[in-house]
């Protein structure tokens, strides 16, 4: 029933190859980290609840320093590589 309202809605559903856990794992990572450090619950409407995610996206990309990216945030990581290539 799922896949057939996915379909439905045009949507694309999300899946791993199979046998490999992976493909998902940035992510994951992501919503992890998201779930952790955001506050949602104390929205009460659908503006506050976009607001606190545009604000965490931002401060995830430009300012969240990660370990796995040498210590830089993904924007300073992406254009490290970039000045690389």
């Amino acid at each position: 029933d799922f896949q057939k309202q996915v379909k439905k809605l045009g949507l694309i559903q999300s899946m791993s190859r199979r046998g490999n856990c992976w493909d998902n794992a940035p992510q994951e990572s992501f919503f992890g980290h998201f779930k952790d450090e955001v506050s949602i619950k104390s929205c009460q409407s659908l503006d506050e609840l976009i607001k606190e995610i545009t604000y965490y996206m931002k401060y995830y990309n430009h300012y969240r320093y990660q370990w796995k990216l040498k210590k830089m945030t993904p924007v300073q990581y992406r254009n490290h590589l970039l000045k690389i290539a």
